[in-house]
């Protein structure tokens, strides 16, 4: 089985991938952020490194889809090959970062990809405001992030929300503005009940 979790920078995705990897005993998929070789060139010079960060990033999910595709396990994936292109490439060519030229060959490659890969089983959305994500970013406060801008968030959140509505597949949306999954054990547990629900036809717990 393979669930994806996905959600906008700094909403927790990373966190949550762990936290459910732990709860479930499920084998986690992290994003290639700690090594990725263009992430801090990128928030440097938007316009100059998209196409390189983002073929990175199609690179790598497409090597965790074929390991998840050939596993018996149920595997946790932390942002899909999907959220790289119908979110962040589509809004760096919406705002210019990507050239005609790059955005084509970006898709041919993607079009390849995503044709011996399917989609997750379930998708989790973890939905957020702009102010959180912002508070969010702050907090964790890795340098080469505190150069994002609100238009850039705001950008990505709605084309968030477009893919969401428009997404074919088991989708379960989770509300993180107000949660504290990380430190509160209660939050986790109303995620992991409705995560319950969803796989195994539970009935969540209705906790007031």
């Amino acid at each position: 089985m393979h669930i994806g979790i996905a959600g906008n920078i700094g909403c927790g995705k990373t966190t949550l991938t762990r936290m459910l990897a732990n709860h479930y005993g499920w084998t986690p998929k992290y994003e290639s952020v700690t090594y990725n070789p263009y992430l801090e060139d990128y928030y440097k010079d938007i316009p100059r490194w998209s196409y390189n960060l983002e073929t990175y990033f199609l690179a790598q999910r497409f090597k965790d889809l074929l390991e998840i595709k050939e596993s018996d396990q149920v595997i946790i994936q932390d942002r899909t090959l999907f959220e790289g292109v119908h979110i962040f490439v589509a809004n760096n060519y919406a705002m210019g970062n990507l050239s005609k030229r790059d955005y084509e060959t970006y898709m041919e490659l993607f079009e390849v990809m995503s044709s011996l890969a399917g989609a997750p089983d379930l998708l989790i959305y973890l939905k957020s405001s702009v102010p959180h994500l912002v508070a969010q970013i702050q907090k964790r406060g890795r340098d080469y992030e505190q150069s994002i801008g609100i238009d850039y968030l705001a950008g990505l959140n709605e084309r968030y929300e477009t893919w969401i509505a428009g997404y074919k597949g088991r989708v379960l949306t989770i509300e993180a503005d107000e949660l504290d999954f990380e430190n509160r054990p209660e939050d986790f547990a109303l995620i992991t009940d409705k995560i319950d629900a969803e796989l195994y036809g539970l009935f969540p717990i209705d906790k007031q």
